[in-house]
């Protein structure tokens, strides 16, 4: 038992550590949901997140139903600050619609863009920046999974986008075409034991007939240094659509650059009634530096040279140990025969 609290104590420390900086030695990626976090890839790192995905649609009272499949996708970059990260994202979706009120029923081939938007996200507070009581204790098991009041405080994010929606869509309302603004606002807590939990809020299209406005609440469970569980709510208010979407699912850190993933996606309703199921990929280019370092050394270079000048230290310290104790049996051994 003893054992198994020290290494779980290691992969707390490891967590509660990457959380609290916007740069982190492992990839932060927005996936396997849908929300997005308050915190940024980091300064130089270019990430993309990936993931086809079928869909099964149902419409009870309109008597049709859409089967197809498609890709979301998203390529993020820390840009100038820590703080700030540029992003497109997007959905492209290919389905048939087969309508069946007529005595033959007839097909639809559909395919376009669901969403495209180019936007920029800043972390406007970040309560764990220069928490020095906020760091790990590695004494301490219990005390790392201890409930603190300081943990509901969340870190918050503003975004701001330009969706781009082409003429005779299909999958958008009436009228909507070219470019429309979307803003959202984000929030996290990071608790402790590897719960983490994101919400975001956003009105979307906004100018439009049809604007909407959508809030998605995450929550996702570390099991250990490698795989996450999650589970998401994403509600979804306009005049053109409204929803309840649920999802769960799971990742897995392949390494620290490279993470898969896979969730389902479901509802409650015949209006229409949906499923869809997800694959993932993330993967980031990590060119970042550390600021502090006047040399271009790398966040890895550095990290390495702090382990090698720890190893080193501590071999020195051991290497004296040794001649004390070799001086220290000389002495004796000359006290022995002086006597």
């Amino acid at each position: 038992m003893l054992l198994n609290k020290t290494y779980l104590t290691i992969v707390l420390c490891i967590a509660s550590l990457t959380a609290y900086a916007q740069y982190t030695e492992v990839i932060n990626s927005n996936r396997p949901g849908v929300s997005r976090s308050a915190f940024s890839v980091g300064t130089n790192v270019v990430q993309f997140e990936a993931g086809p995905y079928t869909v099964k649609e149902e419409h009870t009272p309109l008597k049709y139903d859409v089967s197809g499949f498609g890709v979301d996708f998203a390529a993020r970059y820390g840009l100038l600050l820590p703080q700030l990260e540029i992003n497109i994202e997007g959905i492209y979706q290919n389905d048939t619609q087969t309508d069946y009120r007529s005595s033959i029923p007839s097909e639809l081939e559909r395919s376009n863009f669901k969403q495209l938007t180019l936007g920029a996200k800043y972390l406007v507070y970040d309560p764990y920046k220069n928490a020095e009581e906020e760091k790990p204790n590695i004494f301490s098991y219990h005390a790392n999974r201890r409930f603190k009041w300081k943990n509901l405080i969340p870190a918050v994010a503003v975004y701001v986008g330009a969706n781009f929606d082409s003429k005779d869509n299909p999958y958008t309302a009436p009228g909507i075409e070219g470019f429309s603004p979307k803003v959202m606002l984000a929030t996290q807590n990071n608790f402790s034991s590897g719960w983490v939990f994101v919400t975001n809020f956003s009105k979307d299209r906004i100018g439009s007939d049809f604007s909407d406005f959508q809030y998605i609440l995450t929550l996702t469970k570390a099991i250990n240094e490698q795989w996450v569980l999650f589970g998401e709510t994403q509600g979804i208010h306009s005049d053109f659509y409204a929803d309840n979407l649920f999802r769960f699912g799971g990742a897995y850190l392949w390494n620290k650059n490279f993470q898969l993933d896979t969730a389902v996606t479901f509802n409650t309703k015949d209006t229409p009634s949906v499923f869809s199921l997800n694959l993932g990929v993330s993967y980031r280019l990590d060119f970042h530096k550390d600021p502090g370092l006047d040399n271009g050394t790398s966040a890895e270079e550095e990290a390495e040279r702090k382990a090698n000048k720890k190893r080193n230290k501590k071999n020195k310290k051991n290497g004296d140990d040794t001649s004390n104790n070799k001086r220290k049996k000389e002495t004796q051994e000359i006290d022995f025969d002086d006597n």
